[in-house]
């Protein structure tokens, strides 16, 4: 699948199952994907195409919301430990988990250099 971003480049989005990210890899939200903040700071990221929600909540939509492709999952930690209280010392393989699902889901994926 291609899709457009709000810079008017074109990202391919690809599911690697089988390989581990990479500290390097910049993950990126699939920009079809809507995001539905509830009122408890709760969300759903809804799928338009196949009509599939996913329930996350509030510490998944703020790494969610840094899904941008400039990111790594380091960054992502680094900035949860500086935005929130008693950031447990798993958190960046939490991370890594709720990304790997996102990817899995084709919510999210990484940018692929056109060659």
């Amino acid at each position: 699948m291609l899709y457009s971003s709000i810079q008017e480049q074109v990202f391919q989005y690809h599911k690697e199952t089988d390989k581990a990210m990479s500290p390097s890899d910049r993950p990126l939200a699939n920009p079809g994907i809507v995001l539905r903040e509830e009122f408890d700071d709760w969300a759903i990221l809804f799928d338009p195409d196949t009509g599939k929600a996913f329930g996350i909540n509030p510490v998944s939509v703020f790494i969610w919301k840094r899904l941008d492709g400039q990111r790594t999952v380091d960054d992502i930690h680094k900035e949860l430990q500086e935005n929130c209280n008693n950031v447990p010392e798993a958190a960046e393989d939490h991370i890594r988990e709720f990304i790997q699902e996102l990817v899995e889901k084709g919510y999210a994926g990484y940018e692929v250099q056109q060659v």
